[in-house]
């Protein structure tokens, strides 16, 4: 493993390619402590000091941000507009007969899609920072009122200092993203995967001290010890995968002979990713939204289903709360999944370059077959991230960690992948070089 280390500083081109994204990286984690114009530093430190915890949407949208988001930073919103503006195109091929077209048309296309996610992304920027600069500004953006330097974030409440500061986050939410495509051209790649992997664990010192300081060393360990244990099961369930065999026809093209091979489709028991997790988080904050804007004035009793949200639908420790989450993240998966892969699509494709699954005929039981084993595949992986998703409640229920409990939940989804794609990527650049990669 050493060995294979010193190669990767050994090679010039790829020595060059991680300092690129190192400096990228040191850059990101720098804006994300310089604060906005017209925020009170020393009050937003008082708050966090006094741990205050927010909740719902915006505790992950902080966790994505590693921490920017209640520091009320340059790069607050971090890289959430970009992941909400990806998912948004990605949806709308269902729906606009258009972007799927532009879906087909190959490089061209694609780079179409990706300008069109540029312009969303700003758009969301806009949008997500007003909401959090008037959140700011209401004196709710902690969750409690009872700290005095809560209500006074920001100094300057004139329209003009409003726009200023929307302008400033909005343009930290466009460089983000510029640096993440600068890693994925001149880097080692994954830009914007990798930012968000070190948005995340940049929250696990501070998440486990936590854990350390208020249950003891011992839980500290034993935190560490399960932490382990969770990170093998989920690598072990990110690379499992079915693969269907497949064959193709040989056909002679003028002298010369093509086809003939085997290969395979691979199914993952997750290929929904961390996307229904965020569905079901962000569906979930909307009926705490609902009754936070229905809150009666002060001395009033609340109506009748504003406090039963209230009690039922805010708190992770809920059992009928934990439920609707576990029942959202399988009804996400399977809408995913169903988006993203197209079994008619796929045997259409088989059908036109003459492959065929053994056993099966061409065209419409080929499709039949592949959602048939889908759907099965789908239901294992939509309980798996169910299960994960549910470990950061269970833990806040249990061990009184917060709901950025790091070895649970999207957090552990995401740095799984990450880190898998990259080791990836880093081999498949070791090979091209030195027909080795970083393990023999």
């Amino acid at each position: 493993m050493f060995s294979a280390v010193a190669r990767i500083f050994r090679t010039p081109d790829l020595r060059r390619k991680i300092g690129f994204t190192l400096g990228i990286i040191a850059l990101f984690r720098l804006g994300s402590f310089i604060p906005a114009p017209f925020v009170d530093f020393g009050n937003v430190q008082s708050c966090l000091a006094a741990n205050q915890g927010t909740s719902g949407l915006y505790e992950m949208v902080n966790l994505f941000s590693g921490g920017a988001l209640l520091q009320l930073s340059v790069f607050a919103l971090g890289i959430m507009p970009y992941i909400t503006a990806s998912i948004i195109v990605q949806l709308l091929r269902v729906v606009i007969p258009h972007f799927e077209t532009l879906h087909k048309e190959g490089q061209s296309g694609q780079a179409t899609l990706t300008q069109y996610t540029r312009y969303l992304t700003i758009a969301l920027g806009v949008l997500q920072s007003t909401t959090l600069i008037t959140v700011a500004r209401s004196g709710s953006l902690f969750g409690s009122t009872n700290v005095p330097e809560c209500t006074q974030l920001i100094t300057n409440d004139a329209w003009y200092a409003i726009m200023l500061m929307v302008i400033t986050m909005t343009a930290g939410t466009g460089l983000i993203m510029w640096m993440g495509e600068l890693i994925t051209e001149r880097g080692i790649g994954n830009g914007m995967s990798l930012l968000i992997f070190i948005s995340i664990a940049a929250t696990f010192p501070t998440s486990l001290w936590a854990i350390s300081q208020s249950q003891g060393f011992e839980i500290f360990l034993l935190v560490l010890a399960v932490g382990l244990v969770i990170v093998a099961l989920v690598v072990f369930v990110e690379q499992s995968q079915r693969r269907i065999p497949v064959q193709y026809a040989k056909r002679m093209v003028g002298r010369r002979t093509y086809g003939g091979n085997n290969t395979y489709i691979p199914i993952k028991v997750n290929m929904a990713g961390v996307i229904p997790v965020i569905f079901a988080s962000s569906l979930l904050y909307l009926p705490a939204l609902i009754a936070q804007f229905n809150q009666p004035p002060a001395g009033e009793a609340p109506q009748p289903w504003v406090q039963w949200i209230t009690d039922n639908l805010t708190s992770g420790d809920n059992p009928l709360y934990m439920a609707l989450y576990f029942a959202l993240i399988i009804g996400f998966t399977y809408f995913y999944v169903a988006i993203t892969f197209n079994p008619e699509e796929v045997a259409d494709n088989m059908k036109k370059y003459g492959g065929f699954i053994p056993g099966i005929r061409a065209g419409r039981p080929t499709a039949e077959y592949l959602d048939y084993v889908l759907t099965r595949v789908t239901l294992p992986g939509s309980i798996y991230l169910g299960l994960i998703a549910l470990i950061p409640l269970i833990a806040l229920a249990l061990v009184g960690a917060n709901a950025n409990f790091p070895f649970g939940g999207a957090s552990i989804l995401i740095i799984v992948g990450v880190g898998l794609e990259t080791v990836k990527q880093i081999d498949s650049q070791l090979q091209q070089r030195h027909y080795e990669g970083l393990l023999r």
